[in-house]
């Protein structure tokens, strides 16, 4: 499955899908898409780890507990989520970036984060 807005990835080729078990991205569509109301630019595709869910928690963010609410059923280890951008970054200088899949990581992302960092957390993506 690729992007239904045919947007490119940071390798340069159609974006494709990070997870749809969990389902992810702005848009709940799997990819990493973004827009104008998505202050948090959800496009890098990350591999969660227990160390990035409890860095995201002591963030504010808690990404593990699930919350019915929004249909949200929480994240766990190995799941593929549409990560902001910002908080990857926050991550790596902190030590605990997750790593990232290329192929479904928007090509925007290139605008913060330099493709040969994306390339050092490089993991070969699950089937959404």
């Amino acid at each position: 499955m690729t992007s239904r807005l045919g947007s490119k990835n940071v390798l340069g080729t159609a974006l494709e899908a990070c997870s749809t078990d969990p389902m992810t991205g702005w848009f709940r569509d799997g990819c990493c898409e973004t827009q104008s109301a998505d202050r948090g630019r959800h496009l890098v595709c990350a591999v969660m780890t227990e160390a990035f869910l409890t860095f995201s928690k002591s963030r504010g963010n808690d990404l593990s507990t699930p919350r019915a609410e929004y249909r949200f059923p929480g994240l766990n280890p190995g799941d593929q989520w549409c990560l902001c951008l910002e908080r990857w970054k926050e991550a790596h200088a902190a030590g605990c970036a997750p790593k990232v899949v290329l192929e479904a990581t928007h090509q925007i992302a290139l605008e913060r984060v330099p493709l040969e960092t994306f390339q050092a957390f490089a993991v070969e993506a699950d089937t959404p």
